[in-house]
Parts: structure tokens; sequence; C-alpha cells
């Protein structure tokens, strides 16, 4: 179900799939290059003021479309994993990072400047899945109202909605195993007719999610879902991110924008699928580590990177680091749909990361652990 806050405070009106919601586009940053300045309600004495944005280290810049590279300098950057619909753990996890007002009659952005970047995986598993949507546009908006920002990139669970594959949504199963059936044999079920109308190609939400990448570089940092190897390199950062969108956006079935980017999208090493670099080490040889931490740092010399972000494996240990440093996992399963464990957030402050971990009953009080 989606909480009432969320309806009454956000920008965009929910979207019905058991419940009787409504849709409205939800609005954000712009897909080309764009500037984002505190607005004139900020430097007019606000807290922050244009003299303020050039302390950070000057507007930032957003490139490509969907958006691929940001320049944001001197911003923190603030990193969430995947969120399944639990929008109560959303909002420990944003509150928990300070991003969010604690009050939870309304959503109210308290970054600042700050960069938040989602890495994928809103979808599925919980219920709350479009009022976390309609939360990260509304704070979207406020945050670029300061000269920050909210960026998300798309994981494996938003590209198999666009696909009709909805055997996680627990309504939708439709036998124990969890096979689930092709999309024209059970439109007769309203909530998946519901469901299906508006994540096909060409609807209104797979349209919102093409607005985001499957890869962001921010500052030099890439964010993906499962993981950036070499030859999604080689193939094409800003060439996959478009394909996606596309491919989302598409409702011509004669359109070779119909056909699904693989690469992207499908198989053990595409870049929403791969979980290379976040297996945990119980499953994984010493030569296997090994050889991920050589192509993680292959990957990362190659683009210039710093290091990478990446979801989709929850890490029952916590937010990590793997690749001799080179890979943060900051997927925790926090959603009651996977293990409901207590949030954790990457900070990232001049590049030096830093994971924030709340204490399971009150998010006043913060444990943070330093990795040099």
């Amino acid at each position: 179900h989606v909480h009432g806050a969320a309806a009454t405070c956000c920008d965009m009106a929910v979207l019905p799939f058991r419940l009787r919601l409504r849709t409205a586009a939800i609005s954000g940053l712009s897909p080309s290059t764009s500037v984002v300045c505190p607005s004139r309600q900020h430097r007019d004495g606000g807290s922050f003021s244009c003299r303020a944005a050039a302390a950070a280290g000057g507007p930032i810049i957003v490139s490509g479309d969907p958006p691929t590279f940001v320049s944001a300098p001197g911003r923190r950057i603030v990193a969430v994993g995947d969120l399944h619909g639990d929008l109560h753990q959303t909002r420990a996890a944003l509150v928990m990072a300070g991003v969010l007002s604690a009050e939870s009659d309304c959503h109210v952005w308290t970054g600042g400047q700050t960069v938040l970047v989602q890495v994928g995986d809103i979808l599925d598993r919980g219920e709350d899945e479009i009022a976390i949507l309609s939360l990260l546009s509304s704070l979207n908006v406020q945050a670029k109202s300061q000269g920050g920002a909210v960026f998300q990139v798309n994981g494996n669970h938003e590209t198999m909605n666009v696909e009709g594959d909805f055997r996680w949504k627990e309504e939708y199963r439709v036998s124990p195993n969890g096979d689930w059936l092709p999309l024209n044999f059970v439109k007769k079920n309203k909530g998946f007719a519901a469901r299906a109308s508006l994540f096909k190609q060409g609807g209104p939400l797979a349209c919102e999610l093409a607005r985001h990448p499957v890869v962001l570089n921010v500052n030099d940092w890439m964010f993906c879902h499962g993981g950036l190897l070499p030859h999604h390199v080689e193939y094409g950062i800003e060439r996959i991110n478009k394909e996606v969108s596309n491919w989302m956006q598409c409702s011509n079935e004669d359109s070779d924008d119909t056909n699904l980017p693989f690469m992207a999208t499908r198989g053990y090493d595409s870049v929403v699928w791969t979980r290379l670099y976040s297996q945990d080490s119980v499953e994984r040889t010493r030569r296997s580590w090994d050889l991920s931490s050589i192509i993680a740092e292959q990957t990362l010399k190659s683009v210039g990177a710093k290091g990478m972000v990446v979801g989709h494996t929850p890490q029952t240990r916590g937010v990590n680091c793997k690749c001799d440093g080179k890979v943060w996992c900051i997927d925790v399963g926090m959603s009651y749909g996977v293990l409901h464990s207590r949030p954790e957030v990457l900070e990232i402050v001049n590049d030096r990361p830093r994971v924030l971990k709340g204490q399971r009953d009150s998010y006043d009080e913060m444990e943070v652990l330093d990795y040099l």
C-alpha cells in the first residue's frame, strides 16, 4: 500500500496497481546537458546562495540523454542501494543520509547541495514502489532548487517490468515455483493488466524509467546496478544508456528500438545482472576474487574512474568494498521483501567513501565506519 504522506506531499500522484492510485508525469533532471544552480529563492539570503554554489566548486553540469556524465564540483555524494518497494526503509535510509526530513507527514529535502544516487531495483518485492518513485521525484525538484540533485539508475527489476516479467510481484505468480505466463494470456487479471499497461514499452511508467540511465558517472565515480565490465565500456556507456532508454519508450512494434538491449539487460555479464563484483567471499575462490579485481581495475582505468558503486546482491555483512577497494557493494537487502535489514548508505566526500549505519530503532545516532 502507499503511505498517506507520499500521496499528499509528493509532486507526482501515485499509480494504481492493486490500489486505486493515479498517475501524472514525473518531473526531474533534463536528459540533455543542463546546469543545476540554486533557485532565486535560495539566492536571496537563503542557506544555499550562489556564493555557496561557488564555494562548492560551481554548478552541477549534466550531460547525456539520459544523464550519463555528471560534474558536481565539491558536492557530497550519497548512494543508496536496492529499495524494493519498502517506503518505510527508504525514508529511514534517506533520513539517516541527511537528505530527507524526519517528519513523517511531509517529504522535505534537507540535503542542500548533496547529490543523491539510487542504484536501481526500486520495483518489486514490496508494495510502495510508486510512492518511492514519487518521493525521489519530489526530492529531485527540491534538491535542484538548492544546487543539489537526485539521480536514479535502472536495475534488473526495472527492465524486467518493462519486459512484462512480473514474477517478483507476489500477486502475479501463477505457480508455486514462480513461473510466469505470457503477457497476452493473463491480461484478464485486472491488476496484471493495469500494471502491464503502465510498464509496457511506451507506457507511462516505462517512459518515466527511460529518463534514467543504467550507468552513471558522477565526479568520476561509476554507479550501476550490477556492474560495469570492459566490453560495456568498449561498446559505449552513452550508447548503452540511449539504447535502453529508446527500448523502454518505443511503442512501435516495427521499430528496431523494440529489440531488447541484451548487453545491458540480459545475461550473466550484462550491466544490470552481473554479480562478478558483488558475490559474497564464501561463494568464491581466491582465483576468482583476483580475477574480478583485475577486471575492475581494467574497467575503471578505461573510463578514468576512481571507483565503482553497485547494488543487486544483498550484502549480509552490510555495505562493504571489494576488489581491493575498487568496488563498493551497497545493497543491504533493507526491504521487508528481502532481508529487512537495517538501512545503510555510502557517503563520498572529497573522494573519500564511508559507510553510514543507523541504529535499528533510532536514526538520531549514527555509527560511521571510515575506509581509508
